[in-house]
Parts: C-alpha cells; sequence; structure tokens
C-alpha cells in the first residue's frame, strides 16, 4: 500500500503522455496542502491532482473538481502570478525518488521568456510543493521547513533546492546483476528487507513480489540464499528495472474478499488463490483515484473532526474516571444492612451483653446463623445500637444518591460513546455540523455569544436492497431519533447493534407484506457495520417493527428502549449493499 518510487514512476510516463506542451489554464488550492492544476492540451482538459498531505500524499490525473476557498491562499496566488497560461515543457523523475519536476514556461513582466519548476515531494510526513526558478532557487513552498524543524534542509524562500539524502540507498535502474547481488548480500537480513533497505523507490510489497517471482522464500536471510536463488532474483530484478526504464507499467490493484488491500506500479502475482485477487486498471491515475477515494475522505474528515474527538474524549475520560469511583463508593455501602442487624439484634439481645464486653453472640433470626457482633466497651448495649442505625443510615443514604448519580453518569458515557461512533462514520463537513450541534445543545462546546443555530443540510445514508427495499442509515444521534421517531412509520422495521454505539437503520415496507430473508440480512449487516463492532467476525443485531420502539422522557438523543425483539448474529460485509445517496 506504499506510494513508491515505481509507482510515482508510472505516473510521471502518464502525466508525460498527456501534459508535455498543455497549457496551465486553472490554479487552485483546495486544501491547506493540497494543488488542483488544470491543463489545456489541444482539444483535451485534465486535472492534476498535487497534495502534500502529511497522512495521504499523492499525485495523479483525476477528472473531478473540488470545491476552493472564496479567497485563494498566498501559496496559490503566486503560482497563478508566475504559471498561470504557462506551457509545460517537462515532466521528471530523479531516479527512483518520490519526486516530480514539472518545469513551466512562462513569460514574466518584461515579455521574456522563463522557466519555472514545481516540484512534489511524495514522502510521508515530509512531502512537500516546493516552487522554485530557473537555479532551483526557492520562490516559496506550500510547507515551510526552518533549521529548527529540520537539520537536513531548510525549504525556506531564498534557499537553495536539493534533493535531501537521508539514507544510503542504491539506484535499481543504474545497478547490473552483479552490482544487485553484491549489495544484497552485504546486508544480514530477510531477502525482501534487504532488496527494499537497498535500492531508491522500491516499498516492501514490491519487494516481497519480486522474491515470489524469483520463487525465493522472502524471509530467509540473504546468507541463506543458494546460487541459482540469486540467479532467479537478480534476472527478475533486471526485469523490473528494464520495465521500469522502458515504461511497461501495468497498474494492478489486489483484494483479499472483496477489500482492496494493496496495489504497485507492476503485476502483483502473490496475490492469487484463495481470498486473494488482482485487477489491472488502464491507468496508475484511475487506480489510485478508486484506491483512495474513501481513505482520502476519511483522512480529511477526520483531522477536521480532531477539536471534536479531542472534546468526547476529554469528557469520556472525565466520566468513565467519575463512574469508576462511584462504583467504588457503592461498594463500600453494601456493608450498610449488617449495621442495621447489628442495631435490631442489640436492641432484641443487648440485655445479655456483660458491662464492657468488646462483642456479643447473637442468633441472626432472619438467617437462623449465630453472628459475632463487635461492640464498643464505653457503651451501652443501646448506645452500641444506635451507633450501628447511625451507621446504616448514612450509607443507605449514600447508596440511594449514588444509585442516581451512576444511572445519570452511565447515561453520560453512553451518549458520547454514541457521539464518538457518529464522528467515525462521518464523510462530510456537514455530518460534522450536525454533531456539533449536538455537543452544543448537550453543554460540551458554548454556542458563541449572537450565533444562531446552522441550517443541517446533512442526511442519512440510503440503500436499496437486491429485492428493491429502501433502507435508512443514521448518521448521528439527531438522525437516528428523526429517522425512528418522525420518519419511519409502525410497521417498517428498525435494526440496531446489540449493546454497541451504533446507527439505526430503517427499512421501508411500503406496504410491501413480507419482508424477504436476504433484506433482513442486508438492514442487520448495514447495522453491523455502522456501529463500533465493526471489526468483529460477528455482531449480534436485535430487529423489531419500529411500532415496538419507544423513547422514554427526557432521554438523551438516539437513546430507545424495546422490549420485544428478535435477534441475530451477522458479519458487517457490505460490499454487495447499493449506496443510492449519502445526503
Amino acid at each position: 500500500m506504499a506510494f513508491d518510487g515505481v509507482t510515482i514512476a508510472c505516473v510521471v510516463s502518464e502525466l508525460r503522455q498527456k501534459l508535455i506542451g498543455g497549457r496551465l489554464y486553472k490554479i487552485a488550492q483546495p486544501e491547506e496542502d493540497e494543488l488542483l492544476l488544470t491543463v489545456r492540451q489541444n482539444s483535451e482538459q485534465y486535472r492534476l491532482l498535487l497534495s502534500a498531505n502529511a497522512s495521504l500524499p499523492l499525485i495523479y490525473l483525476t477528472e473531478n473538481n473540488k470545491p476552493s476557498p472564496l479567497t485563494a491562499p498566498n501559496f496559490c496566488m503566486l503560482l497563478r502570478k508566475h504559471l498561470q497560461n504557462g506551457r509545460i515543457t517537462a515532466i521528471s523523475q530523479p531516479g527512483l525518488e518520490r519526486i516530480v519536476r514539472i518545469d513551466v514556461e512562462h513569460l514574466d513582466e518584461m515579455g521574456d521568456l522563463r522557466r519555472k519548476t514545481l516540484v512534489a515531494e511524495i514522502m510521508g510526513k515530509h512531502s512537500n510543493l516546493i516552487f522554485c526558478d530557473e537555479n532551483d532557487v526557492i520562490i516559496d513552498s506550500i510547507k515551510h521547513v526552518s533549521a529548527a524543524v529540520s537539520s537536513v534542509r531548510e525549504v525556506l524562500p531564498g534557499k537553495p533546492y536539493f534533493v535531501a539524502k537521508t539514507q544510503e540507498k542504491l539506484d535499481a535502474l543504474a545497478a547490473d546483476p552483479s552490482a544487485v547481488r553484491q549489495a544484497l548480500m552485504a546486508k544480514p537480513q530477510p531477502v525482501y528487507k534487504a532488496v527494499y533497505g537497498t535500492f531508491t523507490g522500491i516499498s516492501p510489497i514490491l519487494a516481497q513480489e519480486l522474491c515470489h517471482r524469483a520463487r525465493v522464500d522472502a524471509e530467509l536471510p540473504t546468507a541463506a540464499l543458494g546460487e541459482e536463488d540469486w540467479t532467479r532474483l537478480t534476472d527478475v530484478f533486471q526485469d523490473m528495472a528494464d520495465s521500469i526504464r522502458e515504461e511497461r507499467f501495468t497498474p494492478t490493484i489486489a483484494y483479499t474478499g472483496s477489500q482492496p488491500v494493496e496495489f504497485a506500479a507492476l503485476p502483483l502475482t502473490l496475490y492469487t488463490g484463495g481470498a486473494d485477487s488482482c485487477k489491472t486498471m488502464d491507468s496508475m491515475s484511475a487506480l489510485l483515484e478508486y484506491y483512495y477515494a474513501e481513505k482520502s475522505a476519511l483522512t480529511r474528515i477526520r483531522q477536521k473532526s480532531a477539536d471534536l474527538r479531542r472534546i468526547v474524549q476529554t469528557a469520556l475520560e472525565r466520566n468513565v474516571k467519575k463512574y469508576d469511583l462511584q462504583l467504588r463508593q457503592i461498594q463500600d455501602t453494601e456493608k450498610r444492612e449488617t449495621y442495621r442487624i447489628y442495631g435490631e439484634l442489640l436492641n432484641t439481645y443487648g440485655y445479655s451483653a456483660k458491662p464492657g464486653a468488646k462483642f456479643l453472640e447473637a442468633v441472626n433470626y432472619y438467617s437462623g446463623e449465630t453472628v459475632k457482633i463487635p461492640l464498643d466497651p464505653t457503651l451501652t448495649p443501646t448506645e452500641n445500637a444506635k451507633k450501628y442505625f447511625d451507621k446504616y443510615g448514612k450509607l443507605k443514604r449514600t447508596y440511594e444518591a449514588l444509585s442516581t448519580l451512576t444511572e445519570e453518569v452511565k447515561s453520560e458515557i453512553d451518549h458520547l460513546e454514541s457521539v464518538s461512533a457518529s464522528l467515525d462514520i462521518a464523510l462530510k463537513e456537514e455530518d460534522l455540523a450536525q454533531i456539533r450541534e449536538e455537543l452544543t445543545e448537550s453543554g460540551y462546546i458554548r454556542r458563541k455569544s449572537g450565533s444562531k443555530k446552522q441550517k443541517i443540510t446533512s442526511r442519512p445514508f440510503h440503500y436499496i436492497s437486491s429485492d428493491g427495499f429502501h433502507m435508512y442509515v443514521g448518521k448521528n444521534n439527531y438522525q437516528n431519533d428523526w429517522l425512528t421517531f418522525q420518519f419511519a412509520s409502525g410497521g417498517d422495521w428498525w435494526f440496531h447493534a446489540k449493546h454497541i454505539p451504533g446507527s439505526h437503520v430503517i427499512v421501508k415496507m411500503e406496504n410491501a407484506g413480507e419482508l424477504p430473508d436476504r433484506t433482513f440480512e442486508e438492514a442487520a449487516r448495514l447495522a453491523a457495520y455502522y456501529s463500533r463492532g465493526r471489526d468483529q467476525e460477528k455482531v449480534e443485531i436485535d430487529y423489531v417493527q419500529k411500532k415496538h420502539v419507544k423513547k422514554p422522557g427526557g432521554a438523551k438523543p438516539g437513546f430507545v428502549v424495546y422490549y420485544t425483539n428478535f435477534s441475530m448474529a451477522i458479519d458487517s460485509n457490505i460490499a454487495g449493499i447499493r449506496l443510492l445517496e449519502d445526503g
């Protein structure tokens, strides 16, 4: 799943074919660390996405546009000033580094032809988009890196641009078979680790693929390889290098079951057999957009929901600590009934206690057992009885107060966990807005003075079952309440994960008679998938007609009760269920 140098080489090959000679028609910066370049080439128009996101850096061609802020950021304005209507003259990759250089010719203020370079560094948390002049001096970058942040290289206006050599790796395209063997033999490691640790641009999955093609156990140490093993491995390595040099790529995505798990610019033969399979695609850009579409959206929304997650987590931790303390205090009141019985027995048998005695043995008339009652020898039996009754009264009041408090705190914990689950399935900023409103009304976020309640545009997920029934999934507690108590009719079916925070799922009957078993199962899978039990092998799902679901007075959003229901245990695989709309 690595965006390695070979993948970059494949992307660069596609960009050369489609963008060389094209003009930069539009330059946008939809995110603070992302550019979207629109290039016109003859009668065609292409969009190039360049992301320096630390969690998910990417570069690929896309057909999708993205909304931009009303006021363009400074870096975007700078690029527009220099590169708008410029012509792309070259697109290159130094070796197999995860770097793409885009050279652009443009006319300056005096009408002279100038060259500028936009460099995309796709390097995880070190990713950046850097704008340089013809002498490779940095004009600006989307992220500034000072000496205080990096001792290896400063990325600041006026500083020279160079590729930082933080690892001594070899160029896979420049090494002959003997050099490959010699370099790998010098590494006393498993073969695949030696491959990706020695050569630039090769990811662990591609290293394992090379071992698989060479029929070499990837986990064997390099010292354990025989002469034939080395011959096969170096031959496979050279075949890979030749494919890259000749730009013979086969963008491939690997699946385990229905889930995409890996991708590469070359065929992945190790994903064959059992639940594993592979699919080739026409272009690496299409593959990357498909593979990362959901992941990119989730990464972005997680960043934007960080403040809400922090608020929920802080409140949750505070309430859990409070709840644990209250439970311990309730345990301390468990002896209250013993003290009451001691007091009653002293009132009944106290006359038999000798003056100055430290205990009294008496028969407990509730159980028939003989008990030994501790006494304060300085007090009379009556005074000892009063002392035990006082202890009983105090512990009883404490227990009653704590019982109410623990119910309130447990309710608050359940509510916060449901909000946390809602944050996990949020896909858009509109979804976050509804969750933020819920936290505001619950008192966890202070509403700004004079601010009005935002108009909420987020809507529940809308699926259709294989049998044609419409199924709706709430994204948060407000939507759960709306679906169950306003949208659903009495005869509709209601689904929810048992004793786990999750979404309400409604299946609309529309006077359709009986609900098919397949639709029951698909609705249950939705309830399992949109719950905290998603990663479990099986999730127990309760389902019942909506008319049996009630909301207690004063209950938190999303909280319901039901007393008659059916249950089933099912997996959370929703791959075959069609999503019509997600609000």
